[in-house]
């Protein structure tokens, strides 16, 4: 099964919450998964503005997410070096979301909005993995239009740009002979390709298209991943410049696409 960021699930289920499409239990389940229970560390700031816990002391998601107001929008992004990718600022949170590779915006209409940031302390082994995870909820700027200016892609656009990056992509993967990674790449290739998303990954009543290009952007999300792990079949400089800058824009585009998708539950209906 391909897997999503746990800010993609966080929003999508955070918005079906607060609009009244599912129950805090099944958002606690498909947000947490395998982790421990998932906390809030909620600044001051953020803790008058929205009557959630203060004090420096962490309170359960589950519990701090039912406070916020009905109505109240979750917005993933996803930021890269060199592409901050919708993120409102301070600097401080900018880069707390950059080193961390994802975040959620917190909106109430055009109103005050503050960000979620992930802090991921992973134990176990690669047989029984766990992880340990803390959201610091903190203010950022108001920028005018609210949430949705800074994330202004549609799912349509999203898809055609993914559809197009794809195929240049490939070509260019396939000039470099990238099939002969390492003698596992084969199967792992075909287990990307073959997977979908988990049952369960997204609210029920998640429209078709964004189901579709947040499958196909996960997909390519993980080859990207996969194929960074070394320099494939590039045998020359100028090659491994070449693959390393495909796979730069490849992972752009399906980050854009993936963030299109699961903010693109919040546009309207066609």
């Amino acid at each position: 099964m391909l897997d999503l960021p746990r800010s993609v699930r966080l929003a999508a289920w955070g918005t079906a919450l607060l609009g009244g499409r599912c129950d805090v239990v099944s958002v606690g389940r498909a947000v947490v998964r395998d982790d421990e229970p998932h906390d809030v560390l909620v600044d001051d700031a953020v803790a008058a503005e929205f009557g959630l816990p203060a004090g420096g002391v962490p309170a359960r998601l589950v519990d701090v997410l039912p406070m916020l107001p009905p109505g109240t929008e979750f917005r993933v992004v996803l930021p890269a070096p060199g592409d901050l990718l919708g993120l409102p600022g301070p600097a401080a949170f900018n880069e707390a979301a950059l080193a961390a590779g994802e975040s959620v915006l917190v909106g109430v209409g055009d109103g005050a909005r503050f960000g979620l940031v992930p802090d991921v302390t992973e134990f176990g082994s690669v047989y029984e993995p766990g992880a340990m995870v803390t959201w610091h909820a903190v203010a950022v700027d108001n920028r005018p239009g609210g949430v949705a200016a800074l994330l202004a892609m549609s799912v349509a656009d999203a898809d055609r740009e993914l559809r197009s990056a794809l195929n240049t992509a490939i070509a260019e993967l396939a000039r470099l002979d990238i099939a002969r990674w390492r003698e596992d790449a084969a199967d792992r290739v075909a287990a990307i390709r073959d997977g979908g998303l988990e049952p369960g990954s997204l609210p029920d009543g998640t429209p078709g298209r964004c189901l579709r290009v947040l499958a196909t952007a996960a997909r390519v999300r993980a080859i990207v991943q996969l194929a960074s792990e070394d320099d494939g079949a590039a045998v020359t400089g100028h090659e491994a410049v070449s693959r390393a800058r495909t796979l730069r824009e490849l992972d752009s585009v399906s980050r854009r696409a993936m963030v299109a998708a699961v903010n693109g539950i919040l546009e309207p209906a066609d």
